[in-house]
């Protein structure tokens, strides 16, 4: 009786913990989204979307334009080497391979890295060794290699929860391994492949730091990949560090989290379909 009581109590204390956790939570994101809309959106102004920076309109366009571009490489870079990282880590290695050991633990590793160390090393290897100089595809290439472990994890646990079945039905119908796994196991992985994608989005549209040592600070539009050219999160710190464009600096807050809230929605919208029609 005694330890069924004490059962029960502990029971309620850990359900006011995970309420409380959860409230605490939930109103700490609704401040930050209250205090960036209150300071951001009164200062959203026409000459925030002008082609062309000036110390006039410090303008927003140019990073905005760039933050697409920045995001769009990335992900043609990191996507496919993530899926089929992770696919020959699922359905090709054999369980118990140290080198596969060894490439779960490297992977690991490199999602532990701070990306001022990115930064570095794209300064050091695209930036300096390639001679690519300060452009957009030298911080494309940096932002893939930031985000690839990511891709690669969330990949390989969302072909891991495809049931083993599905691939034995489809091996006992006749078909191949790598028929198997692109028109059964990947399709029905897809909403795990796409949460790692949205997560990947957003880390490159709010990265700054890897970026200021790879694709530059120049307020300009990048009309090739070889150009120069900063991303709107950016665009905000230096704004901010500046001192002289607040105002801008919190509408340019606001614009970067409309355009990560609408990509992620993009994102899962295509997952969506895709999952409908496989």
């Amino acid at each position: 009786m005694t330890m069924t009581k004490g059962r029960k109590i502990e029971s309620i204390i850990l359900k006011i913990l995970v309420y409380a956790a959860a409230v605490i939570t939930f109103v700490v994101l609704l401040f930050l989204l209250a205090y960036i809309l209150i300071n951001g959106l009164p200062h959203i102004k026409p000459e925030l979307f002008a082609l062309e920076y000036t110390t006039e309109n410090a303008s927003l366009m140019p990073a905005l334009i760039n933050t697409v571009i920045m995001t769009l490489l990335s992900l043609i870079i990191a996507v496919p080497f993530g899926i089929f990282s992770a696919i020959f880590l699922v359905e090709y290695a054999k369980k118990g391979n140290r080198f596969i050991g060894l490439i779960r633990l490297t992977t690991e590793t490199l999602s532990g890295i701070p990306s001022i160390v990115y930064g570095l090393f794209g300064m050091l290897f695209f930036v300096t060794a390639l001679g690519w100089g300060y452009s957009i595809l030298a911080g494309a290439f940096t932002m893939s290699i930031m985000i690839l472990p990511l891709i690669m994890r969330t990949t390989e646990e969302a072909l891991k929860s495809v049931p083993d079945t599905y691939r034995e039905g489809s091996f006992g119908l006749g078909a191949g391994k790598l028929r198997t796994i692109f028109r059964i196991v990947l399709p029905s992985a897809i909403p795990g492949i796409m949460a790692g994608v949205i997560l990947a989005i957003g880390r490159i549209m709010g990265e700054t730091a890897a970026l200021m040592y790879t694709s530059g600070t120049v307020p300009d539009m990048a009309k090739t990949p070889m150009d120069a050219g900063r991303t709107l999160a950016l665009h905000m710190y230096n704004l901010s560090s500046e001192g002289l464009y607040m105002d801008q600096a919190y509408a340019t807050a606001v614009i970067l989290l409309i355009l990560v809230v609408g990509m992620n929605t993009l994102s899962a919208f295509v997952a969506r379909k895709l999952t409908k029609g496989k």
